[in-house]
């Protein structure tokens, strides 16, 4: 029923195997046995466009109604019984999810050793589909959010950083021009996400178009990237948190700007509208506590 609300939502089975991470003809299939089982079909994909039947509409609607309804069922047998246990799956941004969400859900287990998390890392845009398609129950990300039925709650600050290879000229400097990379090939990542976005709000700010820039390379996540910068394919702009490691070993070179620091915000992301089960509201609660800033740093 999850995976039909998605489709009933995107109007594209394409779509939804992207989000679900499933093949197309797994999505078809499981949409066709609920078409078997309800005897009609569920969806009109005339026209070239993929819209729902009355009984279609009808499955959706009492769907929602299920799945909220579980939820609320969950939620008052673990007020009555004390216990948190139970599962929910959350959705990070890539800097978020690789290097600073394992601590706290690490963390979170050693209290709650009953829970069972499960985590989804892709871009910001990423997880914001995931998270209306109701596949991930909440999202920590960075960046603005793109809005539509959740709410976004900052709970700590990200700086973003220069890195360039121990090679390079720059590794001598302390601080550069922001101007000064317009002369550098430069590695960027994808559309959607949020570590791009501030960079080109950042950019923007100073007067520069990244358009304008020498990008020689665009990759899907930061990971590919300091490998780039490492072999000295090019310089990029990344996650602090992302690089500790390799500054510590003096693998890449950290840079700051003249022009003041690139920071943004890491938020949490909750639906609005859905009832959150018992286990999930005391995550939220541990992560809105926890001491993020006793995290280690360059």
């Amino acid at each position: 029923m999850k995976l039909f609300c998605v489709v009933a939502e995107t109007r594209s089975f394409s779509k939804t195997s992207k989000i679900a991470h499933l093949s197309q003809p797994a999505v078809s299939y499981q949409i066709q046995a609920l078409e078997e089982f309800f005897e009609t079909k569920l969806f009109d994909r005339s026209g070239g466009e993929i819209t729902l039947t009355t009984a279609g509409e009808i499955l959706y609607h009492q769907a929602r109604h299920i799945l909220d309804h579980y939820n609320d069922i969950e939620k008052d047998i673990r007020k009555i019984s004390g216990a948190i246990k139970g599962d929910f799956t959350i959705g990070a941004s890539t800097s978020v999810g690789n290097h600073v969400l394992p601590k706290v859900i690490i963390a979170f287990k050693k209290k709650h050793p009953k829970v069972k998390i499960g985590m989804l890392v892709g871009n910001t845009k990423r997880i914001e589909d995931l998270l209306r398609s109701g596949l991930v129950d909440v999202g920590l990300v960075a960046g603005d959010c793109m809005g539509g039925k959740m709410k976004r709650e900052k709970i700590m600050s990200d700086e973003l950083v220069l890195i360039v290879s121990k090679d390079h000229p720059w590794t001598k400097k302390k601080n550069i021009s922001i101007l000064d990379i317009f002369k550098e090939p430069f590695i960027l990542r994808e559309e959607g996400s949020g570590t791009r976005q501030r960079i080109e709000e950042y950019l923007s700010a100073h007067g520069i178009n990244i358009h304008e820039m020498h990008v020689v390379l665009v990759l899907g996540s930061t990971a590919s990237i300091k490998e780039a910068v490492e072999a000295g394919i090019g310089v990029s702009i990344v996650s602090k948190w992302a690089v500790l490691r390799e500054a510590a070993s003096g693998q890449l070179k950290i840079l700051t700007f003249r022009e003041g620091p690139i920071q943004r915000d890491l938020s949490l992301l909750i639906p609005t509208g859905k009832h959150l089960s018992n286990t999930i509201e005391e995550f939220l609660l541990f992560v809105r506590k926890y001491p993020f800033e006793e995290l280690p740093s360059v």
